[in-house]
């Protein structure tokens, strides 16, 4: 199989069963968050310092790529649900963060990000997660999008917010407050 098609020349892509639509659709700019999201959290994951890490970053790679496949299929099939994320995906993602937060001091004020290269890319997969969240909820506006999908990247923000705390705080790292 080869890479390049030549179809998306026009500027139209396929969704999952074949269906043709403009790359500016919602439902691809979604899928292109996700994408994006998949790749910045790849990142990461290759840091030393998230080695004992590295089985949960791989699983939420895996529930974004499910979110990717979910949001890049035209009609959802409730009875085939091989390509949805894990139902207990952000149940699972609260449970680590509890545990995250259970090692670091309580939030007073509101954080600049920064502090090593590895906390600012784990901000940046943030931000780039709370793009993807608003992608995802401006599709499910007109188009029903599953519940677990928009709930497990909402829930991974939060997850990488705490995540960027967490390694601070192991790094030695004074973390910078913003207050007014």
């Amino acid at each position: 199989m080869k890479i390049y098609t030549r179809t998306g020349d026009d500027g139209s892509t396929s969704l999952a069963g074949g269906k043709r639509v403009r790359k500016d659709n919602l439902r691809i700019e979604a899928c292109g968050s996700v994408d994006e999201l998949i790749a910045w959290i790849g990142l990461i994951r290759d840091f030393r310092e998230n080695s004992d890490r590295r089985d949960l970053i791989i699983y939420i790679q895996d529930q974004l790529m499910r979110c990717a496949a979910t949001l890049a299929t035209e009609k959802i099939d409730k009875k085939r649900t091989y390509y949805l994320p894990d139902e207990t995906s952000a149940s699972f993602l609260e449970g680590e963060i509890d545990k995250m937060e259970s090692r670091l001091p309580a939030l007073k004020n509101f954080i600049l990000p920064g502090g090593s290269v590895l906390i600012s890319y784990c901000n940046i997969a943030r931000t780039v997660c709370r793009r993807a969240e608003r992608s995802v909820q401006k599709l499910n506006y007109s188009e029903e999008v599953p519940d677990i999908v928009p709930k497990f990247i909402n829930r991974l923000s939060d997850y990488l917010f705490v995540l960027s705390r967490l390694i601070s705080l192991e790094l030695d790292n004074k973390e910078i407050t913003w207050s007014v």
